[in-house]
């Protein structure tokens, strides 16, 4: 029987974890664990996997994908480096975004999966992804887009907030809370507090990807 293989990193022939082509067709369940045994048929015999850390400010995305990116060497991109100036402009005055703001942003970090995803390699990116459409539109950067939802504390995050250099203050953590749609049954993913240390995150989430 065929087996699939999970991509890591820019490399064709993974050395981790295979499943079948009869388990791979049997898809995922709603918001069942990230398995990629259970991801769906790949092409060519491979699979790449594309990560997005989502949340509010102040929830550790960037220090939890990092922690993810030492423990498999996937490609990362940093969703605030995809921002225009206008947008950091914007918010750093205090303002929030609106969707008009948001999909060229969305669109770019999409663009950026779907070229790495051409290229055989499995991605990792931070990402705020507040409502399901914008989720909707990430999901177009590569088949097999999992979240990694994190959540926190209001305080515990507004204390994060207050601590950091970041164009984003934290007068927007309520703007961003009433924007925020929490993962549907039906998109797959994971949610995690993020008051665990960001190595017990990456372990966690390696773990239900079946990657560890």
């Amino acid at each position: 029987m065929s087996e699939l293989q999970v991509v890591p990193g820019d490399m064709r022939a993974a050395s981790g974890e295979t499943l079948s082509a009869a388990e791979g067709a049997r898809g995922m369940g709603p918001r069942s664990a990230l398995g990629v045994r259970d991801s769906g048929p790949a092409l060519g015999g491979c699979v790449t996997v594309h990560l997005v850390f989502m949340g509010v400010a102040g929830s550790g995305k960037t220090t939890a994908a990092r922690a993810v990116q030492e423990l498999l060497g996937w490609d990362f991109a940093e969703g605030d480096d995809f921002h225009s100036q206008a947008n950091v402009d914007k918010m750093a005055a205090g303002f929030p975004l609106s969707d008009a703001d948001r999909i060229p942003w969305l669109e770019s970090l999409a663009a950026w999966t779907r070229e790495q995803a051409d290229a055989g390699r499995s991605t990792l990116v931070s990402c705020s992804a507040l409502r399901r459409s914008y989720r909707d539109l990430l999901r177009t950067g590569g088949e097999r887009t999992f979240f990694v939802h994190l959540v926190g504390d209001k305080g515990l995050l507004l204390e994060r907030m207050s601590a950091r250099e970041h164009f984003m203050p934290p007068s927007l953590l309520e703007s961003q809370l009433d924007t925020l749609e929490p993962l549907h049954d039906d998109e797959t993913g994971i949610t995690v507090d993020v008051a665990e240390p960001p190595e017990a995150i990456a372990r966690r989430v390696v773990a239900e990807l079946g990657l560890g």
